[in-house]
Formats: structure tokens, sequence, C-alpha cells
């Protein structure tokens, strides 16, 4: 049997070629969901824009082909269009520059990327509801008659968060960290259930930040428990705590990952909801496997060995899981992990690869190789 980093660097191995393969198909795009075998295109504007970018970035940084690098900068450039009609943005700037602008800025000094960064920074804070202490997701629109969303928080904001704390290590400016804790202190108090499991989408008054209820989005119901909102939760505290040290950060993480390992099937794949009444056919999610696997890896760092080493070998699970079961690292379809679920309830992107499940499963392969570097 291959030791944990004979099979790591095998697994990368596999995946670095594959993404090569993949900047020659793509090229500078935004790719989304892969559709008979194909991947789609989005707008500079689409939540997921950042992880095609992110992707090369990875691959650059491990393999250093220059070739992949000029790609990601042309995706990073490409941005400036989303960027420039800042009023259609959202929350999830932080999905989108953290992986191009943040990683650019990281790994070459370029000086445009640092304050493109800023200035997606600087729009998340102006999301920030202070009568409830959350920044509000999305933009007006109606979403299963629900006519008034301006005092809606959701859990995928946690991992977005980063860049905010990135803001303040790069410009001293205390403010970014402090909206980004209230938030996240928010997300204690208000989403995550005591064992564990979390809510999607939680409603404020947004006059008086009074919270009102909670609905299923992507999840099942609203008592159920979103597969891929936990992977975000465990990950998203784990980043919190990397920045703030706070501990009450790092129990919220290792909570979340208690209830994702709980829950897992036989098989290291989850379904997209942890809580269904019925699993019989029920949709596997691999990218909130992934999104776990890194999260547990980054948690398990931040720990003692005697501690950190479940989370670890959950990692390692998740992570073979996958390359067993769900990569494609030959030609039968472009992206790299299958049996992804978008959502669900909405009958959108079921059972399919997804480019952010591609992304994580490879940030959690260099980070079982080793590499401590996040772009988060």
């Amino acid at each position: 049997m291959l030791d944990k980093q004979q099979w790591a660097q095998d697994a990368w191995r596999r995946t670095a070629g594959k993404i090569k393969a993949m900047s020659e198909t793509i090229g500078v795009g935004f790719p989304h969901a892969s559709l008979a075998g194909k991947y789609d295109r989005t707008a500079a504007s689409a939540w997921t824009s950042g992880f095609w970018p992110g992707l090369l970035w990875l691959a650059y940084r491990e393999e250093g082909d220059e070739s992949l690098r000029r790609l990601a900068q042309g995706c990073e450039a490409a941005q400036d269009e989303a960027l420039d009609e800042f009023s259609k943005l959202h929350h999830d700037v932080g999905f989108m520059w953290c992986l191009s602008a943040v990683a650019s800025y990281k790994l070459t000094g370029d000086e445009q990327s640092k304050q493109r960064a800023l200035k997606a920074a600087s729009i998340l804070a102006g999301r920030f509801n202070p009568q409830g202490n959350f920044i509000r997701a999305w933009n007006s629109y109606v979403w299963r008659n629900e006519k008034h969303n301006e005092g809606w928080a959701i859990i995928d904001c946690m991992m977005n968060i980063s860049l905010l704390f990135w803001a303040t290590e790069e410009t001293g400016d205390a403010r970014y960290r402090h909206i980004a804790m209230r938030h996240a202190d928010t997300v204690l108090s208000q989403f995550i259930r005591p064992d564990g499991s979390v809510f999607h989408i939680v409603c404020f008054n947004a006059e008086t930040g009074e919270r009102e209820s909670a609905l299923g989005g992507q999840g099942y119901s609203p008592d159920s428990a979103w597969a891929r909102g936990v992977s975000w939760a465990i990950y998203g505290m784990a980043i919190c705590y990397r920045y703030t040290g706070q501990e009450r950060y790092l129990r919220a993480s290792q909570q979340t990952a208690h209830y994702f390992m709980a829950n897992l099937p036989e098989d290291g794949i989850p379904y997209w909801d942890f809580r269904l009444p019925d699993y019989a056919d029920a949709p596997r999610d691999a990218s909130a496997a992934a999104i776990a696997a890194s999260g547990m890896l980054l948690l398990a760092r931040q720990l003692p060995a005697d501690q950190g080493g479940m989370y670890e070998r959950c990692a390692l699970r998740l992570l073979q899981a996958i390359d067993t079961q769900c990569a494609a690292y030959g030609a039968e379809d472009e992206a790299i992990v299958r049996h992804a679920t978008g959502n669900f309830p909405t009958g959108k992107n079921i059972d399919t690869p997804l480019i952010y499940g591609d992304y994580f499963y490879a940030e959690a392969l260099t980070g079982l190789l080793g590499n401590r570097q996040l772009f988060w």
C-alpha cells in the first residue's frame, strides 16, 4: 500500500497533468459546470469566476509552468469588467478575487493585483449591516416568492471574509478584520446548531438586526443539513482561527467537522444533504468532500498532532474517495472531479462536475504534500 506522501504525489501528478490539458481547451475564461463532458462559460461577475484562475495559480506554484501564469493573469484582467460594474457585485467577491488577485499578489508581488483585491475587500466591507452584524448576501431578487432579501446572510460567506482578514494584514486598517469577526460571531450564534450542522440562509430584519427566520436555500429544508454548507463552515472557521487565534472559531471548526465526519457514508462521498428523508438515489456532492478535506487539513495543522491527526486522516479519506470514485484525469471529461451537486432544490447542476470541486481537490492535495500557503 502506498504511504500518504507517495499517494498524494501520484494524485497531484495526475491532477497537474489534467490542469495543463484543461488550460489548452479553456484558456482565459470562467468555467462553472461541466455539461456532457465540456465546461460551460459564465460571466466575469459570476461567483465562481475565481476558481479557474485559482486552479491555474496552484498549478503554476507547484510546477512553474509560465503558460499557466499568463492564463491566470488573463483571467484576472478579464474580471475587471465585474469590478468596474461594482453595483452588480455581491457577497462572493472573496471567492472571486482571493483566488485570482490575492493569489497573484502572493506569488508575483503584482501591485495591480493587490489594488484589485483591496477594492474587492472594500466592496465586501460595504455590505456589512451593523444592526445585525452580518454581511448581506446577494442583491435584490425574488427567491421562492420571498421578495425582500436585504437582511439575508448565508453560510458560504464564511469563506469570503478571508478577503477582509487579508486586507487588514496588507493595509493595517483594522476595520476589515472587525467586520469579518462580527460576521463570524453572528454565524457562531445564529447558523451553527448544537449538533454541528448549519443553516444555509438566515433572515434578519435589515432595519433592526433581529433574526426572523431560516430558509432551506440549497439544502433540503430549513432544518436539514446541506453538506456543502457544513464544509464552508469547517473551512471558514478554521481560516478565522488562523487569522485571529480566537479559540471560539477553532472550536466551531471542530464542531462542524465532527458533524461532517459522523454523517459521511461508508464510501466517503457525502450526499448533497446530510438530513434527507430518503437516501435512495440521492445525488452525492463530491465538491463538499473536497472543501471539507482542505478545511480539515488547515484545522489539523493548527492543533497538536495528537488532536489534529483525526482531521488529517479524514481529509485523506475524502481525497482518496474522490480519486477512486469521482476523478477524471483523462479525456473522458474536461473537468477533474465528477459527481458534484450545485443546487438540488432548483434542479441546477446535479451529479455533474463543478469548477470549485476541481479547485478544492487540487488545493487539498498540495496541502497534503506540505504546501501551507493558502490564497485565502
